[in-house]
């Protein structure tokens, strides 16, 4: 069948894959639920049928906040295909964030994961004049509706010949979603995203060649435009979705489920790396000649052009060391999507060479979120490039070499903001992104920094601050950095410290650790990271080079929002935290 909405993917999945016997599945209580497409079909359009005798309309917003569930996925469509605009919500963000989209969507239905979220959100509802009902995914015997509920409401109404009707009148470039993202500044914004955006982007994406009919492990968040994406292609190419429990479970999850293709963020893999180099640091000398040699040689590998004596090579390390370290991960992996940051060239060679194939891309929620990817093609993946343009996608650099793009995945606009639309798209159709890169002679595109990021010291000098903060981290003493300096004389960083590579050294180099804001006061563990920081300018030119730093007892996570959900520092919300520190920086 022709799949042109949204929601289509839904029937085309049921017509050409019916013996799937696993389309979605999560973690619950300690076991597998499973959902066949068909009891996903049924349950999705239920949900619709509920949702239609609540008085739910075409155009009405309906929010989920939620982590990743397959009853996530069944909102999702159920919402679109009555015409309805689903409205994903982040469970991280503040409470006036909160605030700010359940008014600015003037939202008509929510649906809440959990307690502790419908506690942080219960004081905003009085001030929502347009929400008219609330539901739970559980029964959390507070009063709530929770959603079985509105499915067994949706059972006792059914209206398939209007559903049929209302499906029928959706537009290909109709709006199917909203999706709220932050800015260096001010509200969040609505991106508002078109059946025909996102469905461009999945069926380019779905043309890699691959082991398709298969596993996807997915647990970035699926309110991202990237994630979401994916897992909408998962299900066109009639594959498995396993829903991960949680960060701190995914290789556990990988183990149980085997997947063969799964999407993350650089700071995954880099964690990752940094495990299996741990690990050979506890071998036995033989042992771990051997391992560290092995390590080595996987960073040097490349996907064209090695030589006959680097392959006879890389078949002995396989056969000795890549092999446990697949099996140790989980050993099945055809693709492995890196987005949301670029990955360091060395730690995808990495990868690929012990079985775990990264293809990078790069894309914004206003880019439906796909603007180029790596292909599986000859030239199509080179490491330190996020690869070539999607079909029907054009990219050219303008000013400050400012990545621009025009196509069918450009968002239809900002909600109730034409104004701001107009500053980022332009008479002519370029969507300007705000991030600087360059273009290879061959046409891969290749992400340089963010335009707002660079700042310019008080020489005149120009710097790039994700480039040194992309350097830097390779170290494994170093878990997040943040380089100022706008205005000032020099280059200056606020570092949070990989706490689990710095016990693991001071362990072995017999240093006490106590706690944390007292280690980084230890006069040895002071000197070593002057080393650290020593080592890394050497990569830079002067005025680039950090000349003063401040360690710093946090860990930067997504939960005390430092960090993205993909994991990418929130330099504003950093700036304040740290305001007294980088004052010192540069008194």
């Amino acid at each position: 069948m022709e799949v042109t909405r949204l929601f289509d993917l839904l029937d085309n999945y049921l017509e050409k894959y019916p013996n799937q016997e696993v389309a979605l599945a999560c973690k619950r209580d300690n076991a597998w639920l499973k959902f066949s497409i068909q009891e996903y079909v049924e349950l999705t359009k239920c949900i619709s049928y509920g949702l239609l005798a609540l008085g739910i309309s075409p155009g009405d917003k309906v929010g989920i906040v939620s982590s990743n569930r397959p009853e996530w996925n069944m909102i999702d469509f159920a919402t679109m295909q009555i015409g309805a605009i689903s409205v994903p919500i982040y469970p991280t963000i503040s409470t006036d964030d909160y605030r700010h989209i359940l008014n600015h969507a003037e939202m008509k239905i929510i649906f809440i994961e959990g307690k502790e979220l419908v506690n942080r959100l219960q004081p905003i509802f009085a001030g929502v004049e347009t929400l008219n009902h609330i539901f739970t995914f559980l029964d959390q015997k507070n009063g709530f509706k929770y959603l079985n509920q509105l499915i067994e409401l949706g059972k006792e109404n059914p209206q398939p010949d209007k559903l049929t009707q209302l499906k029928s009148s959706i537009k290909p470039k109709d709006l199917a979603t909203i999706i709220y993202t932050s800015g260096t500044t001010g509200n969040q914004k609505g991106v508002m995203l078109s059946h025909s955006n996102i469905l461009e982007n999945v069926k380019n994406v779905a043309t890699i060649p691959s082991q398709w009919n298969n596993k996807a492990l997915s647990f970035l968040p699926l309110c991202h435009a990237y994630e979401r994406m994916l897992v909408y292609m998962y299900q066109y190419r009639g594959m498995s979705v396993y829903y991960a429990e949680n960060l701190g479970t995914i290789a556990d999850n990988i183990k149980e489920v085997q997947p063969t293709m799964m999407s993350c963020v650089p700071r995954l893999l880099e964690k990752i790396y940094d495990k299996l180099f741990l690990a050979g640091k506890r071998l036995p000398p033989i042992s771990k000649l051997l391992y560290f040699w092995a390590f080595k040689l996987a960073t040097k590998y490349q996907l064209e052009g090695m030589s006959s004596w680097y392959k006879f090579k890389f078949k002995i390390a396989d056969k000795l060391i890549y092999a446990k370290w697949r099996a140790a991960i989980g050993g099945n992996f055809d693709i492995v999507v890196s987005g949301g940051s670029a990955i360091q060239p060395h730690i995808a060679s990495f990868f690929c060479a012990i079985g775990m194939p990264v293809f990078e891309g790069y894309g914004l929620s206003e880019t439906s979120p796909v603007i180029a990817v790596h292909q599986r093609k000859k030239n199509g993946r080179k490491y330190g490039t996020v690869g070539f343009p999607i079909e029907g996608v054009e990219i050219k650099l303008a000013n400050q070499n400012e990545i621009v793009c025009r196509g069918h995945n450009v968002m239809l606009g900002y909600y109730k903001d034409s104004e701001l639309t107009s500053q980022v798209i332009d008479d002519e159709g370029w969507f300007h992104t705000g991030d600087t890169g360059t273009i290879t002679p061959d046409g891969q595109l290749i992400i340089t920094g963010r335009l707002k990021s660079i700042f310019k010291t008080s020489f005149g000098k120009y710097v790039n601050p994700q480039a040194i903060e992309s350097k830097f981290t390779e170290s494994p003493f170093i878990e997040n950095m943040m380089v100022i300096g706008e205005n000032k004389q020099y280059a200056a960083a606020i570092i949070s410290p990989d706490f689990v590579y710095l016990k693991s050294w001071c362990a072995k180099h017999k240093i006490k650790f106590i706690s944390k804001g007292e280690i980084l006061e230890n006069a040895i563990v002071v000197k070593r990271y002057q080393e650290e920081i020593k080592h890394y300018n050497n990569f830079f030119g002067d005025y680039e080079q950090v000349k003063r730093y401040q360690l710093v007892p946090e860990e930067w996570t997504t939960e005390i929002g430092f960090l993205s959900p993909t994991l990418k520092i929130k330099r504003n919300i950093i700036e304040v935290y740290y305001a007294k520190n980088i004052e010192k920086l540069f008194s």
